[in-house]
C-alpha cells in the first residue's frame, strides 16, 4: 500500500511538472519507448502538416458536433424515405446524440526514423458517421481483398515467402530491389474521386447490390463520410476538406482501392517482366530484373 501511495503521488508530481513546462510526454509510433518534446515543437509540425497538405478548414471554437448529429440523423432519414435504405439499415445506422463525441487529433513521434516525423492519428471512435463508416467497410473491405489478393500483403511474413519463392529461379546479379512509400496517402485522394474509385470497383466486379444495399446508397453513404469529417485539436475544431480522416475504416478501404487502379499499368509491366510486386497501403515493394 505504501508503495502504492508513494508511485500516485511520483505520477501526480511528474504529470505537474510536465503541465507546467509546456512538455509533452507521448508513446511513440512502432516502438515501445516515450518521446518527449515541447508542446511548441508539436505545434510547429502540426502547423507545417496543415499547410503542406492544405487538408483542413479551422472552425475556430465553435463545437460543430451537435449541427453533425441532426444533419447525420436528417440524411438517413431522407435516404429511408426514399427507399434507398431500410428500416433496419436505417435504424442500425442512426445516431444517438448522448453516445456521440467529436474526433480529436493527435501525432506519434516516428523516433525510429530520422529527424523523428509525426503520424498524424485522427481517433474518432464516437464520431457521428463512424457507424456508417464501419458499416460500409464491413461491405466493401472483403471485395477489396479479392480482387488484390494478387498483389497485395498483410505481413512481412508472406513478403519474405514469396521473395523466397521468386528467388529461386530469378534470382540474379543484376536483381533490383526497391521500396516506394507514398507521401500523406490518406489526406492526398480528392474526396470526390475516393468515393467514385468505390463505385470503379464495384462496376469491375459487376456488382449491383451489397448485403440488400444498392450500389447508390453507398456511394450516398461514402460520400457523406468523406465530407463529414470533424476534429478537435489544441482547442480548436477543424473540417477536414481534402482526403479522408485517419483513423476510419472506410478511408483505408478507399485508399486502397485508389491504389489497387493506380497501380494496374504498373504492375502489368512488373509481372510481365517477370518481375514481383506487392504493396501493403502505403508501402510499394518490387524485384525486377
Amino acid at each position: 500500500n505504501e508503495k502504492k501511495k508513494n508511485y500516485g503521488r511520483l505520477v501526480k508530481r511528474l504529470k505537474h511538472k510536465i503541465r507546467s513546462t509546456s512538455l509533452v510526454l507521448q508513446k511513440t509510433d512502432k516502438s515501445e519507448v516515450f518521446h518527449l518534446g515541447t508542446r511548441q515543437h508539436y505545434q510547429k509540425k502540426s502547423n507545417e502538416y496543415m499547410e503542406k497538405t492544405e487538408a483542413n478548414q479551422c472552425l475556430g471554437v465553435n463545437d460543430p458536433l451537435p449541427n453533425l448529429i441532426e444533419r447525420t440523423n436528417k440524411y438517413l432519414l431522407d435516404l429511408r424515405l426514399a427507399h434507398w435504405l431500410t428500416q433496419k439499415q436505417y435504424e442500425l445506422l442512426c445516431v444517438k446524440p448522448s453516445e456521440a463525441k467529436l474526433a480529436h487529433l493527435y501525432y506519434l513521434p516516428k523516433t525510429h526514423k530520422p529527424g523523428t516525423p509525426f503520424r498524424r492519428i485522427v481517433s474518432g471512435l464516437k464520431h457521428p458517421t463512424i457507424i456508417i463508416s464501419t458499416y460500409l467497410d464491413q461491405l466493401l473491405r472483403p471485395l477489396f481483398n479479392k480482387i488484390a489478393f494478387k498483389t497485395t500483403t498483410t505481413s512481412g511474413f508472406k513478403v519474405i515467402k514469396q521473395v523466397n519463392e521468386w528467388s529461386t529461379n530469378n534470382l540474379r546479379k543484376e536483381t533490383l530491389l526497391c521500396t516506394i512509400d507514398v507521401a500523406d496517402l490518406y489526406t492526398m485522394i480528392p474526396q470526390t474521386e475516393g468515393v467514385l474509385v468505390i463505385k470503379k470497383m464495384l462496376d469491375f466486379l459487376e456488382l449491383k447490390q451489397i448485403g440488400g444495399l444498392k450500389i447508390e446508397a453507398i456511394i450516398r453513404l461514402s460520400r457523406f463520410v468523406m465530407r463529414n469529417n470533424y476534429f478537435l485539436y489544441e482547442g480548436q475544431y477543424y473540417h477536414q476538406i481534402r482526403g479522408g480522416a485517419m483513423g476510419s475504416l472506410l478511408t483505408l478501404t478507399i485508399a486502397n482501392c485508389h491504389m489497387f487502379f493506380f497501380e494496374r499499368n504498373i504492375v502489368k509491366q512488373i509481372t510481365n517482366a517477370g518481375g514481383l510486386y506487392l504493396r501493403y497501403i502505403d508501402d510499394m515493394f518490387l524485384i525486377i530484373n
